[in-house]
């Protein structure tokens, strides 16, 4: 299993699925050897992951370095370092590791993850070495129109997406818009290589988060809304959020001491900041720093509200937190469009607290009646059936079925 993200690096979501799945093939009789980076390689890392890994699986670590920080002058490095992505110093150390691996080893699968292009990079030039089937867990897309940025970088990523889409046995999305698009986009790809297997999370996790916290928070002043992960500034924009907050406040709805505002690990500080400064929103939103993970779970069980931010533009996507939002059980407002992915998987959850996330006038109309249901205990839970199929168990069982598929062939 070849992924950049896995403990201990710390700010991803993405390493919560490598690590899972590492946890839980061996139940259906798969052994993982994971081939990540060194941890100098990460920009933060936290060791409260570590003992998750389990004893027995082989975790090989290769030489990489992080260009932005570990090849720049000045604050600056060629972008000639930095293609296909910052860490493309991991691929000749890994490829070096993995061919070792491989002899030694003898696996039956190869499996590589995005976002980190190198990744499916070092997994195509393991599997024309080797010969062994590849799967490809691409989770997101890795280009659209016009992403990445620059041009350089989105030649180079489309290449390497090119190489994965016709070399490995699977292709691996977690939402159905993706594997719609890649279908579209590579016509001549037969239908069996698309695959869905959605983000999810860790009932193991939440066990040990629940025993920590006595009782959920009851209802008081204020009630505090969470959003828990990073805001980018494009693609989950929390500017038309501050607006209706701004809005409400003026209008006497709502009171600073009525309702607190938790951006966690929201990144992009000085973004951020100069925004809710503008909106005098000071004493109402609080950019918070990174908690370790599990922290960070009591911290959205404890809520009274969890927030989601997704923009149009990746009515494709989910954010792998939305998961892990279903199965604290509190209530949800999502501000995303109601056609997206998003939108889907909350609505089949159970959730229709929905409003568009660049829509001042909804917010203001809708964010009132969503704080009084969450005082008044009345805002919509998820299924339980529903989070009972989204757990990372549940992703590996998927998986692992995948793997018997390519071998049983």
């Amino acid at each position: 299993m070849v992924a950049y993200h896995y403990p201990p690096v710390m700010g991803s979501s993405g390493v919560h699925r490598t690590l899972q799945f590492s946890r839980h093939l061996p139940r259906h009789g798969w052994q993982p050897t994971i081939l990540t980076v060194q941890s100098r390689a990460y920009r933060q890392i936290s060791l409260d992951q570590m003992a998750s890994i389990p004893p027995e699986v082989h975790v090989e670590r290769a030489f990489s370095l992080d260009a932005s920080r570990h090849l720049s002058i000045g604050g600056y490095h060629p972008l000639l370092f930095a293609l296909p992505d910052s860490w493309s110093s991991w691929f000749l150390d890994a490829v070096r590791r993995g061919s070792k691996l491989i002899r030694r080893n003898r696996p039956d699968v190869i499996w590589s993850t995005f976002p980190i292009p190198t990744a499916h990079l070092i997994g195509a030039t393991l599997q024309q070495q080797s010969d062994i089937p590849w799967v490809a867990d691409f989770r997101d897309s890795m280009t659209e129109d016009d992403y990445p940025v620059p041009r350089m970088r989105w030649k180079a990523y489309r290449w390497i997406e090119r190489i994965s889409v016709r070399r490995c046995v699977r292709a691996v999305f977690t939402t159905p818009g993706t594997c719609r698009m890649y279908a579209q986009r590579y016509p001549e790809i037969p239908e069996t290589r698309w695959v869905v297997i959605p983000n999810g999370y860790d009932e193991e996790d939440f066990d040990e988060a629940e025993r920590s916290v006595a009782k959920p928070r009851s209802a008081g002043n204020p009630l505090v809304l969470v959003h828990s992960g990073l805001l980018y500034p494009s693609e989950r924009d929390p500017r038309s959020f501050f607006a209706a907050l701004a809005r409400l406040l003026d209008t006497g709805e709502i009171t600073p001491g009525s309702v607190k505002i938790v951006l966690r690990a929201a990144g992009y500080k000085p973004v951020h900041q100069e925004h809710i400064r503008q909106h005098r929103l000071e004493k109402v939103v609080h950019l918070e720093p990174p908690l370790p993970y599990r922290e960070a779970l009591k911290e959205m069980l404890l809520a009274d509200g969890l927030l989601v931010f997704q923009a149009s533009n990746c009515n494709h996507q989910v954010p792998a937190k939305v998961y892990e939002y279903l199965r604290c059980r509190r209530p949800i407002l999502a501000l995303t469009d109601p056609v997206g992915d998003t939108a889907s998987v909350l609505r089949e959850a159970g959730v229709d607290s929905i409003v568009r996330l660049d829509s001042v006038e909804e917010i203001v109309q809708f964010l009132p009646r969503f704080l009084a249901s969450c005082r008044a205990g009345t805002a919509p839970l998820p299924s339980v059936d529903f989070i009972r199929d989204c757990s990372r168990a549940e992703g590996a069982r998927r998986l692992a079925s995948i793997l018997d598929e390519i071998v049983e062939k």
